[in-house]
């Protein structure tokens, strides 16, 4: 069926789809639109999209760092009174506020994952931040009472908050991917994904600015057991702030990510709606919102023309059918095998920064505005030294090097590190420790950090992209609650009752260098995705090494061919 011409276009905005309307072929007019975003040149709906997934990564590491600092103000404020450890929150509170985040993230992925596979990538993106949003301003509300306590508070909104976390890695992940140029699709994802360095450094900055803010009535209290009265009251405010800070560059991004158009992406392959992903096409380089294509034409087209589109429809034995084969099964399991093992020890080093801030001299103080000034102090010298740079040179390199040597070379050398500092702990000096933490901190993020999150938004075909990478995201947080849970308390194995000592942190490091040594093997199961489209990473397109007529759509076509049976009856 031909299609009919639609009025726009100038000079500066081309109108696309008038060029592709007389082209009767579905497919072919797919093929057409889709390489208008693959070889689009750089621009700023480009930048546009970076900084609208980018906020949400941003909004993501802010909420899960600030925690860190949070859970030692809150000890000072609600267990100030304890007869054991007065000022100091337990063990087991704190974990479990700590870990309440991961478990919510884990239903978050899994859930809007495939959601957004189902319903869509538009109607899904912006509600995972609106949770977010809600949550973080009912935690800065919360206060304790004769029904339920703080940590019971807490934890509750955690894990809604959590859920929403969890959503933004999926949903942030294939939106950047499907608008993303192919010569710059590692950069862009690599870009949104360095977002969360700039949230961990926002955290400690702002815990740093209300700390000098209050530092008065903090100076007032020699210690965590004795700060009550304005220091107290001071405390009580700081953690609030700090917290609720984390709803504002949320608000920022969610009109923006509300008015996103749908990807031309998954309405070409799961919609089947040709004219509208055109129009969607053309609205995303030219910066609206959405595409306006005339809807009698558009609803005749779909029924004529869905049947005949080349990718295969979406379902559940279409998926199981699809992941029982190892050679798609096996990319499944790297990108998720990769994450759980890279989580695992990633998460499980952060347990351990209270050791390195011991060793470069800010930890503790004379009173509580030098506890709390030399903590925040602390966080911002290890983010900047090690984290921030990371991330940034992946992002500078991930399109000329690729998302696997990248990955590779990271766990070799995250293993090695392991290595040296679980057998060697006992003879390091500060200085080598720290140096060895720092190399750590950069190669996670110039290495498997980055890419287990870029990979998975790339070579999953279009119509289970969302949840494929839901489900190895999830696997990755997984592994965080287990290095939470745990390996982290393996830490104090051997130490005395009430003891903050670390005997077994050794073998703890020599635990997380065999997680870094599986990694190596899992990422050698996963494809290198660099400069390649996403048509052609799924096996669609005929003559690319990875070509599969099934993933084509062409099986049925070629069994008509030789059948000499006219394909419009076989349909």
């Amino acid at each position: 069926m031909r299609g009919h011409k639609t009025a726009g276009g100038n000079a500066a905005f081309h109108n696309f789809h008038n060029d592709f309307v007389h082209i009767e072929d579905p497919n072919e007019r797919r093929r057409l639109a889709l390489a208008e975003i693959d070889k689009a040149p750089f621009g700023w709906y480009h930048v546009r999209a970076i900084a609208v997934a980018g906020i949400g990564f941003f909004t993501d590491a802010y909420d899960i760092f600030a925690i860190g600092l949070v859970t030692s103000m809150l000890g000072v404020v609600y267990w100030h009174n304890a007869h054991t450890s007065p000022g100091h929150i337990p063990t087991t509170a704190d974990t479990a506020i700590k870990v309440a985040t991961s478990g919510g993230t884990v239903i978050g992925q899994v859930a809007f994952g495939w959601l957004a596979d189902v319903v869509g990538r538009k109607k899904m993106y912006g509600l995972e931040l609106l949770l977010i949003i809600f949550a973080t301003l009912a935690q800065a509300l919360s206060s304790a009472s004769p029904a339920m306590s703080i940590v019971g508070l807490i934890i509750f909104w955690r894990v809604i908050m959590g859920i929403g976390i969890g959503g933004d890695y999926p949903l942030s992940s294939i939106i950047t991917s499907e608008f993303a140029t192919t010569k710059w699709r590692g950069a862009m994802m690599g870009a949104v994904f360095a977002m969360q360095g700039l949230g961990q450094f926002a955290a400690a900055m702002i815990a740093l600015i209300v700390t000098s803010g209050f530092k008065e009535s903090l100076m007032t209290a020699s210690g965590a057991g004795k700060c009550d009265g304005v220091c107290g009251l001071a405390v009580d405010k700081m953690w609030r702030v700090i917290i609720g800070f984390g709803a504002v560059p949320g608000c920022i991004a969610l009109y923006y990510r509300l008015t996103i158009p749908e990807t031309p992406r998954y309405t070409f392959d799961v919609a089947r709606d040709v004219i509208k992903a055109g129009s969607d096409t053309q609205a995303y380089i030219e910066g609206k919102h959405q595409g306006h294509p005339d809807e009698v034409t558009r609803v005749e087209t779909m029924r004529v023309t869905s049947d005949r589109l080349d990718p295969p429809k979406a379902g559940w034995a279409d998926f199981w059918h699809h992941y029982s084969q190892w050679k798609y099964g096996k990319i499944l399991l790297g990108t998720a095998g990769s994450w759980f093992f890279l989580d695992v020890a990633f998460y499980g080093l952060s347990l351990n920064n209270s050791t390195i801030l011991s060793a470069i001299g800010y930890t503790g103080g004379k009173n509580m505005y030098e506890v709390f000034y030399n903590t925040a102090v602390g966080n911002l010298i290890i983010v900047c030294a090690g984290a921030i740079p990371g991330y940034w040179f992946t992002v500078a390199t991930v399109d000329t090097i690729g998302r696997k040597p990248i990955q590779v070379v990271g766990f070799i050398i995250l293993t090695i590190l392991f290595i040296i500092i679980g057998f060697a702990y006992h003879k390091l000096h500060e200085g080598g420790l720290l140096a060895l933490y720092v190399i750590a901190q950069f190669f996670f993020n110039f290495g498997p950090n980055a890419t287990t999150f870029i990979v998975p938004g790339e070579c999953f075909p279009t119509r289970y992209r969302s949840t494929s990478h839901g489900l190895s995201a999830a696997s990755g947080k997984v592994g965080a609650i287990v290095a939470q849970v745990v390996i982290g308390p393996l830490r104090q194995k051997g130490a005395p009752k009430g003891s903050t000592a670390s005997p077994w942190l050794n073998h703890v490091m020599q635990i997380y260098a065999l997680f870094m040594l599986c990694g190596v093997f899992t990422s050698l199961l996963i494809p290198e995705t660099k400069r390649k489209t996403l048509e052609e990473l799924a096996g669609e397109v005929p003559g690319t090494p990875n070509y599969d007529p099934v993933m084509a759509g062409h099986v049925h076509q070629d069994l008509v061919a030789q059948e000499n049976i006219p394909a419009e009856k076989s349909v």
